[in-house]
C-alpha cells in the first residue's frame, strides 16, 4: 500500500512540480555556474548506496559532507530559500518512482557519515526505505546528533502507519522542523 501511494503521489507531484523545478533551475544557473541538479550518493535500504537527486543549494565544488559540517557561507542566496521551503527536495520524486525512496521514512545519510551508519545499523534502521521527510525531520533532529536521530528513526519504524505518514507529510508541508544545521547558522 505504501509503495503504491508513493508511486501515484510521486507521479502527480512530478507532473505538477516540473514547471516549478524548471523555473528554479534557471534561477540557480543565473546565480551560480554548474548544474542546477545536484546528485549525491546516499545510503538506502539494506545499506545499498543510491544516487539522490536534489536542486543544488550550494556553490559548485562544495565539500561532500553533512549540512551540519559545511559552512552556511557555501549556500547560495536562492539555496537558503530552497532549503527553508524544502523545495530543493522536489527532484527526489525521481528516487521515489525508482523505489529508492519513499515520501516518509528515515532521511538517507551520506556513506561518509560512519557514526550515523553505525547507530542506524545497531537499530536496524536500514531495513526501511528512506524518505524525503520523517518523524526526525518534523522534530527538527538532523544528522549532527547521530544517536538521537537513529533512536527517532527507530521510533518512527516501530509506530509507522499510513495515517501517521499522512500526518508527517502534512506537518512537513506546513513547515515543521527547523531545516538543516547549515541554514540555522545564518
Amino acid at each position: 500500500m505504501k509503495r503504491l501511494f508513493d508511486f501515484v503521489l510521486a507521479l502527480v507531484v512530478g507532473v505538477l512540480a516540473a514547471p516549478v523545478i524548471a523555473v528554479i533551475a534557471i534561477l540557480i544557473r543565473l546565480e551560480s555556474p554548474g548544474s542546477p541538479i545536484f546528485v549525491q550518493e546516499r545510503v538506502g535500504r539494506n545499506e545499498k548506496v543510491f544516487r539522490c537527486y536534489k536542486l543544488r543549494t550550494m556553490m559548485q565544488g562544495s565539500p561532500i559532507a553533512g549540512s551540519h559540517e559545511v559552512s552556511a557561507s557555501r549556500i547560495t542566496r536562492i539555496g537558503h530559500f530552497l532549503r527553508k521551503t524544502k523545495l530543493d527536495e522536489l527532484p527526489q520524486v525521481i528516487n521515489i518512482l525508482r523505489g529508492e525512496m519513499s515520501f516518509v521514512g528515515p532521511r538517507p545519510n551520506l556513506p561518509v557519515q560512519q557514526e550515523l551508519v553505525e547507530k542506524r545499523r545497531a537499530r536496524n534502521v536500514f531495513d526501511a526505505v528512506p524518505g524525503i521527510t520523517g518523524l526526525s525531520q518534523v522534530r527538527g533532529i538532523d544528522m549532527s546528533t547521530p544517536d538521537l536521530l537513529a533512536r527517532s528513526d527507530r521510533e518512527y519504524l516501530d509506530t509507522q502507519s499510513f495515517a501517521g505518514d499522512l500526518k508527517l507529510i502534512i506537518a512537513s508541508a506546513r513547515g515543521a522542523g527547523r531545516g538543516d544545521a547549515a541554514t540555522r547558522e545564518t
